[in-house]
């Protein structure tokens, strides 16, 4: 097999029971955990230039925790105070119980939705169309608000955190088999430190169709994608490509 070295552009799993290691142990390859983008909030003076009132607003969405904890960074920069009768609305139940990090969970209005999607929040939303809504958004947010817009909600999207490309230094080695991207600055990120960046045997794999296209407009060459009715997650697309590659009982004990 081919595939000694894999890169997974994501920090390393807070758990050990991660299915990328069960792959590692499997197929005897080594996975390392190097994001090419970092995510960094607003100052204070940037946000301010967008004129944006956080008190001003009834309800906060959030699709994400990285929106919450940026969130709340800023209203203590600001020394500004929120309201216990503010209304929190997250795409997924996960997300909602994260407040619990800034707020007494139990004593707030709290509305999640179970799609991770704004579609599933929809519900919840137009019950309470009174509200006036601060979206809190990254600067590549690319989200469909349509159904916002059409639904006549009163939002209001706030960037309040950017992703950059997380540089390689000069004394790092760049010495995989592979490479896994789960978004298009990953890939921009890789042409920004490696402007001369020849494929060559290199694999490149990607989660989502906004990365998969970024490698192809990039003119690099995709050789496996996920989700895919074969393999729904990105480990479940890596432990296929290796299998093909190499079988299990071919792999290291």
């Amino acid at each position: 097999m081919n595939v000694k070295k894999v890169l997974v552009s994501q920090p390393r799993p807070s758990s050990e029971k991660s299915p990328y290691f069960d792959i590692a142990e499997k197929y005897g390859v080594e996975i390392v955990f190097r994001p090419f983008i970092k995510v960094e909030g607003l100052t204070a003076k940037e946000f301010r230039q967008s004129k944006i009132n956080i008190t001003d607003f009834t309800a906060i969405i959030f699709t994400a925790r990285t929106a919450i904890d940026h969130f709340f960074r800023l209203c203590e920069e600001m020394r500004i105070s929120i309201s216990d009768n503010m209304k929190y609305f997250c795409t997924t139940e996960s997300i909602a119980l994260y407040l619990q990090k800034y707020i007494v969970y139990r004593k707030r209005k709290i509305f999640h939705g179970a799609t991770g999607k704004l579609e599933g929040l929809l519900p919840a939303l137009l019950k309470h169309n009174k509200e006036k809504y601060l979206y809190v958004v990254s600067d590549v947010n690319k989200t469909d608000t349509n159904i916002l817009d059409d639904n006549k909600i009163n939002y209001t999207k706030a960037v309040m955190y950017r992703t950059v490309s997380n540089d390689f230094g000069p004394e790092e080695k760049f010495d995989y088999d592979m490479l896994l991207f789960f978004s298009p600055q990953g890939i921009e990120s890789l042409m920004k430190n490696f402007p001369s960046f020849a494929q060559g045997d290199i694999k490149i794999g990607t989660f989502g169709p906004s990365a998969a296209s970024a490698v192809k407009n990039a003119g690099l060459r995709l050789d496996f994608e996920a989700p895919s009715p074969a393999a729904p997650s990105m480990t479940a697309a890596l432990d296929l490509f290796l299998r093909q590659e190499k079988p299990i009982e071919d792999s290291v004990e």
